[in-house]
C-alpha cells in the first residue's frame, strides 16, 4: 500500500535491528533517521487549503460536538505523519487547522517522506516517538499493538464508535480485542483511465479478462503501453499479485498466504504468476526503472491507456480538467469461481497513539476528533482521490471521482487491505516480498517452482512471532 498509500516511494521492511534505534537516541527518530521536516501549527490559523483538484462547492458539514477534552489535554502534542506529498500533506494540515481551533491544543507535525517512515518506523517507535503518528489498519495495526508499541485507545472509541461501521472497528482492533487505531479514509485500487482519451479512440471498459487483452491488442496497434505499470519502488506490484491471486483463489485464500496458513509452494500460487506473465506483454515493459508518479504520468499525458493503482493516482492531475476526465473500473474478472466476490484492495489509512506519548490526554483528544465525520470531510475535500471512513461524514460535495470510489468500494464483496498490510512486515520488506517481485518482473520464464519455493523458505525462516 498496499499500502497505501499514500505512497512516493516504497512500502520496506519494518524491522530494524536494536543498533538502529540505538543510533536514533534521544530525538525524534524520524527527524534524526530520515531528515523529515517539522513545523508547529499556528493555533489562531484558520484552514486555508484549496488544492487545484478540490471540488467547487465546499460541503455543508454541520458543526460537530467539540471533542470531550481532558483538563490535562492541552499544550502541544507531537505527530509523525507520512503525508509527504503535496496534496495529502495539505489535506492533513487542513485537519490539524481545524482541531487547533476547536480545542486551543496545538499540533507539531514531523512530516517524514513515505518510504522513509516505513523503514524505520519499528525503530522510531522503540526509541523516542511522537504522541501520535498515522499508520495503517488491519495486520499492520495488529503488528504494533501486540509488541506493546502502541497506547490503547478503546476509550476513545466509546465516544467515536458510531460514527464506523463494524467493519472499521474491527479493522481498527488488536488482537487483545482493543482498540489502537482511528480510521480517517480508504481507496480502492482500480483501473485508472481518461474518459475523452478513450472516446476519442473508440474505447469501451472490458469486464472479462478477455475483453482487457482484445482492449490491450487495440492500443498496442495504436501505439500506446497498454497498462502503465512502475515497481522502482517494490510496492507497487503488489496490487497486481494481490487482484491476480483474489480473481483466481479467493480472498480467503489470499489472506490466508498472507497469514502464513497457506503455502507459495501452492499450485494455485503458481498459477497466479503463470496468468501474470500471460498479461505481461501488456504491461509497460520496463516497470523496474520508473516510479509510481512516472507512470501516472504516462497515462494522464495518453503515452499508456490505463492504470492499474490506488486511486490516490488522482493526486498527479493536478490541473482540474485532468482530474474530472479521469474514471476508472474494477480489474477485469477472470471467469473463475470467485467472480462473484468482486475482491479489490482498499487499504484503510489512519492514525494511532504511540505507548511512549508525553501527551496521552491531548493526543486522545485529536483521536477523538479525527474520528469525526467532519475530520474525514475536510481531508476528502482537500484530496478528492479518496473517500471518508465515517458514516457520518457528509458526501454530499463529493466529486464524481469519488462517488465513483465509494461505489466500488461499496460493490465489492471481499475487501483486502494491501500485500504490505496484510502480512507481517519483515516478510513484504525489501529483502522479502518487494525482491522476489522484482526478480519476477526481470525474468517472468524463470523456474517458477524454485522462484516459489524460494519464497516459501524465505518466508519459514523468519522468527516466529
Amino acid at each position: 500500500m498496499a499500502d497505501l498509500g499514500q505512497r512516493s516511494v516504497s512500502r520496506r521492511t519494518l524491522l530494524k535491528g536494536s543498533a538502529a534505534v540505538a543510533a536514533l537516541g534521544g530525538v525524534s527518530a524520524f527527524i534524526a533517521a530520515c531528515g523529515g521536516t517539522s513545523a508547529t501549527t499556528a493555533p489562531s490559523v484558520a484552514p486555508s487549503v484549496a488544492p487545484s483538484v478540490a471540488p467547487s462547492v465546499a460541503p455543508s458539514v454541520a458543526p460537530s460536538v467539540a471533542p470531550s477534552v481532558a483538563p490535562s489535554a492541552a499544550g502541544s502534542v507531537t505527530f509523525g505523519s507520512n503525508y509527504s506529498d503535496d496534496v495529502p500533506k495539505k489535506a492533513m494540515q487542513a485537519i490539524i487547522d481545524a482541531f487547533t481551533k476547536k480545542t486551543g491544543i496545538a499540533v507539531t507535525v514531523n512530516t517524514v517522506e513515505h518510504g522513509k517512515f516505513q523503514d524505520t518506523i519499528n525503530a522510531y517507535l522503540q526509541a523516542t516517538p511522537d504522541d501520535t503518528f498515522t499508520w495503517f489498519a488491519g495486520y499492520r495495526m495488529r503488528f504494533f499493538a501486540a509488541q506493546g508499541l502502541a497506547t490503547d485507545i478503546s476509550d476513545v472509541w466509546t465516544t467515536i464508535g458510531g460514527n464506523f461501521t463494524d467493519a472499521f472497528k474491527t479493522a481498527s482492533t488488536g488482537d487483545d480485542g482493543k482498540q489502537y487505531f482511528v480510521p480517517l479514509y480508504n481507496y480502492p485500487w482500480v483501473v485508472i483511465y481518461r474518459k475523452s482519451f478513450w472516446a476519442e479512440k473508440g474505447y469501451t471498459i472490458p469486464k472479462t479478462i478477455t475483453d482487457f487483452t482484445a482492449l490491450g491488442d487495440k492500443m498496442k496497434k495504436d501505439g500506446l503501453i497498454p497498462l502503465a505499470f512502475a515497481d522502482k519502488d517494490g510496492w507497487p506490484a503488489m496490487g497486481t499479485f494481490d487482484i491476480l491471486n483474489m480473481r483466481l483463489n479467493g480472498y480467503d485464500f489470499h489472506v490466508g498466504l498472507m497469514a502464513g496458513k497457506e503455502k507459495w509452494t501452492d499450485p494455485k500460487t503458481k498459477a497466479v504468476f503463470q496468468k501474470w506473465a500471460e498479461l505481461l506483454p501488456y504491461f509497460d515493459p520496463a516497470p523496474l526503472g520508473k516510479t509510481w508518479q512516472e507512470a501516472a504520468q504516462d497515462m494522464l499525458n495518453k503515452k499508456a491507456g490505463m492504470f492499474f493503482l490506488g486511486t490516490f493516482v488522482g493526486e498527479q492531475a493536478t490541473d482540474k480538467a485532468v482530474h474530472d476526465d479521469l474514471d476508472f473500473f474494477p480489474f477485469p474478472l477472470l471467469g473463475t469461481a470467485f467472480d462473484a466476490e468482486m475482491g479489490i484492495d482498499a487499504p484503510i489509512d489512519g492514525f494511532m497513539v504511540s505507548a511512549k506519548a508525553k501527551n496521552v490526554d491531548g493526543a486522545k483528544a485529536f483521536m477523538e476528533y479525527l474520528g469525526t465525520g467532519e475530520a474525514g470531510v475536510v481531508f476528502v475535500t482537500a484530496s478528492p482521490n479518496n473517500v471518508a471512513a465515517a458514516k457520518n461524514a457528509d458526501t454530499s460535495a463529493y466529486v464524481p471521482f469519488q462517488k465513483a470510489a465509494a461505489a466500488i468500494i461499496g460493490s465489492s464483496n471481499k475487501i483486502a487491505q494491501f500485500l504490505d498490510r496484510d502480512t507481517r512486515p519483515d516478510f513484504a520488506g525489501a529483502n522479502g516480498m518487494q525482491s522476489f517481485l522484482q526478480s519476477f518482473l526481470k525474468d517472468s520464464k524463470q523456474d517458477l517452482d524454485k522462484f516459489l519455493t524460494g519464497i516459501q523458505g524465505f518466508y519459514d525462516s523468519l522468527p516466529p512471532q
